[in-house]
């Protein structure tokens, strides 16, 4: 078999194949012995049907068979010999008749991982922004769950004001005329929470126990009923009972009810949580700022392929996470081809990165070790508050622990590139978008 190899670029091959004459009779007399085991042709045994005759009713079949194997064979043979790290199935371009007694030729194009030697990756200059923790969060936080464990009780208060929910019964008109929908007994709505209608609730804010009052508005020109959008209309409403938030006091109760002994116990893990979370999000950020500027010295080709995959990959996640809240990304006027269009510059990006400290991993011969993925399964059970032995089964599959030694190998080249790097610590304000200067070492 002769193959001959043209780059057509940084990702692509085009592979020229040349079958000798001889293999391509054998395959054919292979695929005839096999068809005519279980051939059926009238007037002739099962098994000595004449080759003749089977190439007349199979010929097709056969050749089917013997492409397929032609092809495969001396292809991944190719890949083998050549070291050609393929990463898309082959792409048939052109390939010649299949004849008895004649060289089989033909032509495939496959992507495959670039070559890359990673440059001027010491010294990378990156700002990183100064953490400075904010009581204020704390506080604010506290409130939102102090609101979510609020009691809705009836007031004795004689006029509603914004926070207040009210029970209401409504009617609107438009031009004088009810419309579908427009009306309600007994619906409850909280003021100031902007879920009804522009310059509803507010007209509400003041009213008494069992007043009733009209209430101007226009429809946006948005509005989903494309026969009420932008129109003027009247609502009559009659206010039945005026209820109020009371919130919960702050103290040891309270935090029991997140399930800690003391108000202090509660304050103190809220302020480790948001440390942690603020952590996290800054080291995010400045390894999103150090391979921002890894790809800026080393540009880099994506395949295709490679790309798609990515892109699949953040599909799929984002559907994950919408659909634990109810939610599609069709709700968001979104779908699959608008989705990937949208995110088709990050995922180029993502791959660069990944393709980049993994060249720049086998450049500086960074190799994880066995102790280190036991480390990391510790570290996984841990945050997922799981069985140890759980974590390690879930990883013990090929696929699943092949992704977990590439985060981890990931995860060790960036420290590397960061203990090299010159780091600039300064306000969040000061942050720029600009990640790597002309400073090498």
């Amino acid at each position: 078999m002769n193959v001959k190899i043209e780059d057509l670029s940084s990702v692509k091959k085009k592979l020229s194949f040349e079958v000798p004459a001889e293999q391509v009779d054998s395959e054919i007399q292979k695929a005839y012995k096999k068809i005519a085991k279980t051939a059926k042709v009238k007037g002739f045994r099962a098994g000595k049907v004449p080759q003749p005759i089977l190439e007349k009713h199979y010929g097709p079949q056969m050749e089917e068979q013997v492409l397929g194997r032609l092809i495969n064979d001396s292809y991944f043979k190719a890949l083998v010999e050549h070291r050609i790290p393929a990463i898309s199935d082959p792409e048939i371009i052109e390939n010649s008749p299949l004849e008895k007694g004649k060289i089989f030729s033909y032509e495939a194009q496959v992507e495959v991982k670039p070559e890359i030697e990673v440059k001027d990756y010491a010294g990378l200059a990156l700002q990183k922004e100064k953490f400075a923790p904010d009581a204020k969060v704390i506080d604010e936080r506290i409130e939102e769950m102090r609101a979510a464990r609020a009691q809705i009780e009836v007031t004795s208060r004689k006029t509603a004001r914004s926070g207040d929910s009210v029970v209401i019964d409504f009617e609107g008109f438009v031009d004088g005329v009810p419309f579908e929908g427009g009306a309600a007994e007994g619906h409850v709505l909280e003021l100031g929470s902007g879920s009804f209608i522009p310059g509803f609730e507010e007209q509400l804010e003041g009213m008494k126990r069992e007043e009733e009052r009209d209430i101007e508005v226009t429809f946006p020109e948005n509005y989903g009923n494309k026969d009420l959008a932008g129109k003027p209309a009247l609502f009559k409403v009659k206010l039945h009972e005026i209820k109020e938030k009371v919130l919960p006091e702050l103290d040891d109760e309270f935090a029991r009810g997140f399930g800690l002994e003391t108000f202090a116990e509660l304050r103190q893990k809220l302020d480790e949580d948001y440390q942690t979370q603020e952590r996290n999000r800054v080291e995010g950020d400045l390894r999103e700022r150090l391979v921002t500027a890894l790809i800026e010295r080393n540009p880099v080709e994506v395949p295709e392929a490679m790309l798609a995959g990515q892109l699949d990959y953040m599909l799929e996640n984002i559907r994950n996470r919408m659909k634990s809240q109810g939610m599609t990304i069709e709700m968001l006027g979104m779908n699959e081809t608008s989705f990937k269009a949208m995110y088709r510059e990050t995922g180029v990006k993502q791959v660069q990165g990944s393709l980049l400290l993994e060249a720049l991993a086998r450049q500086e011969n960074l190799k994880v070790e066995d102790s280190e993925i036991d480390g990391k399964l510790e570290e996984i059970a841990r945050m997922a508050n799981a069985p140890l032995e759980a974590v390690k089964k879930h990883y013990a599959g090929e696929d699943a622990r092949r992704g977990l030694i590439s985060q981890i190998a990931e995860e060790k080249v960036v420290q590397f590139l960061l203990e090299k790097a010159k780091i600039e610590e300064v306000d969040k304000d000061q942050l720029t978008t600009q990640n790597s200067n002309d400073d090498k070492e």
